[in-house]
């Protein structure tokens, strides 16, 4: 049982993190899973990789249910906790990959838990409507009206050309290399007009408490901040299916995450909070 199980861990991971944004939290759940497993009567299950992950989908969709209310009381934007892309289970489907994207999980918070659910579900792991009704605990017709309310929440962002690995990664240096230079234009010209800031320092590091909206407020917040802290080294690394920028200022180390499509960065995520850096780098 304990074989079986372990085969199937980095794929419940995947499904429990995607449904949770939070690794630590995916963990839990799936270590609960695996202790159900250990006291189940192995001849009742005709398919365990069905089973399993409807276990971990019910414990998520609890857990994402009580966490919705400590993320209301987060001090500043809660951001998902970022993660080496190796440790988020198979990335065999597109939309497997799509759903781990760091701009997609933070979408995902706009959703209510029964719509995340079978979204993740049905999008990322193809589980039938008939079974991603009796996870939700709804009809499966319910199930189909909730996909395409989850759908019209995350199509704008999904519906966008993403580049590739190199054009992202290029794109990040040069980001890079302007801020940390302090060249305004060169900066400006990486980003777009609508562009969006968040910062996550949970409490822990100075961090913005709101979002900082549009190109001239982001790049002066970003040369604020490389003017205020000198970067000490910076490396890329692989992070949510997608290169990221992981820094530090002194001995505070932070992530910054983008959303890239037609040349230019939309959406900047900057990762402070050192308790959920411990998965990158």
């Amino acid at each position: 049982m304990t074989d079986e199980f372990e085969a199937l861990r980095p794929l419940l991971l995947g499904l429990a993190y995607r449904m949770l944004g939070s690794m630590w939290d995916a963990e839990d759940v799936v270590q609960e899973a695996y202790l159900r497993w250990l006291r189940t009567d192995r001849e009742e299950v005709r398919e365990p990789r069905a089973f399993l992950a409807t276990v971990v989908s019910r414990l998520a969709l609890d857990q994402l249910r009580s966490a919705r209310v400590t993320r209301e009381a987060y001090p500043g934007p809660w951001l998902p906790e970022p993660v080496a892309t190796d440790a988020a289970g198979p990335l065999d489907t597109a939309e497997l990959r799509d759903t781990l994207s760091y701009a997609t999980l933070h979408l995902m918070e706009r959703l209510t838990p029964p719509e995340r659910a079978v979204f993740v579900l049905r999008d990322a792991f193809e589980m039938p409507y008939e079974q991603v009704a009796e996870v939700v605990g709804v009809s499966a017709a319910t199930c189909r009206q909730t996909h395409r309310r989850a759908l019209g929440h995350l199509a704008a962002a999904r519906n966008r050309g993403r580049p590739s690995r190199e054009e992202h990664e290029r794109l990040l240096t040069r980001f890079l290399d302007a801020a940390a230079g302090g060249d305004l234009a060169a900066l400006k010209e990486l980003l777009s007009a609508d562009i969006t800031a968040w910062s996550d320092g949970g409490g822990k590091v100075t961090a913005a408490r709101r979002p900082v909206v549009g190109l001239d407020k982001v790049a002066a917040f970003i040369l604020g901040l490389t003017s205020r802290y000198e970067i000490s080294w910076a490396r890329v690394v692989d992070a949510n299916g997608q290169p990221a920028v992981l820094l530090a200022s002194g001995a505070e180390e932070q992530l910054a995450l983008a959303d890239v499509h037609e040349g230019r960065i939309h959406a900047l995520y900057i990762v402070r909070n050192p308790d959920k850096l411990q998965r990158v780098g």
